[in-house]
């Protein structure tokens, strides 16, 4: 099995490398280590374009909560503007770039990390309102690739991820119950070895059930 992780020095990020390291190469690139900005086209198109031959599994593992709006009239621009680039726009090209390290002939996995707060059916309690619509700009963004991307890479799956409240910087000062990086990586690795084709584009939890959109 070859694995490429993006974002590979965060909590969840370096907690799936040694994952994966019992089961094959991984690649790992990250903005920390090696300078891939992916809110920058050209950064992703440089690094992911370096790349050669094809990867079983291809996780974009970054993200950024910024500071959660709890009312409307906390809202700014720069704020919603800032976590689209980083939560949707970011893994989306990472998607666009990685298309080409997918093998077509093959069982294959593109995954992101999304956030149960993404889902609009799932949403009673308002606020976090910049966070919540980036999550659900990816899920519609990964959403619509795999239709796409089923048609020339039949075999393909493409899948978010709501990792749960994980112990991380991220997660700093979240009062939630938190579980560890490792945890997270072993179940998000598990939910996706059980995931098939005809689940491409969905947006599953960390133990496997299907979140609402």
């Amino acid at each position: 099995m070859r694995s490429l992780i993006i974002g590979a020095s965060g909590g969840i990020g370096a907690a799936l490398v040694k994952a994966l390291a019992s089961k094959g190469e991984v690649v790992a690139l990250s903005r920390a280590t090696h300078g891939l900005e992916i809110t920058d086209e050209a950064s992703v198109a440089e690094h992911l374009g370096a790349l050669a031959g094809s990867f079983d599994l291809i996780f974009t593992a970054t993200g950024a909560l910024g500071t959660p709006e709890k009312a409307l009239r906390s809202l700014t621009a720069g704020e919603l503007l800032s976590q689209v680039a980083i939560n949707a726009l970011g893994p989306a090209l990472v998607l666009k770039h990685s298309l080409r390290l997918m093998p077509k002939d093959r069982r294959c996995v593109y995954a992101a990390l999304s956030a149960r707060v993404g889902s609009i059916g799932d949403n009673s309690l308002g606020g976090w309102h910049s966070y919540r619509a980036s999550k659900a700009a990816l899920n519609q963004l990964l959403h619509g690739a795999a239709i796409e991307i089923a048609r020339t890479h039949p075999q393909a799956i493409v899948a978010a991820l709501h990792p749960g409240t994980v112990d991380t910087p991220f997660t700093e000062g979240y009062g939630h119950e938190k579980h560890s990086p490792t945890r997270a990586a072993t179940d998000l690795l598990a939910v996706l070895d059980g995931l098939t084709p005809a689940q491409s584009g969905g947006f599953f939890d960390y133990s496997g059930a299907t979140v609402p959109w």
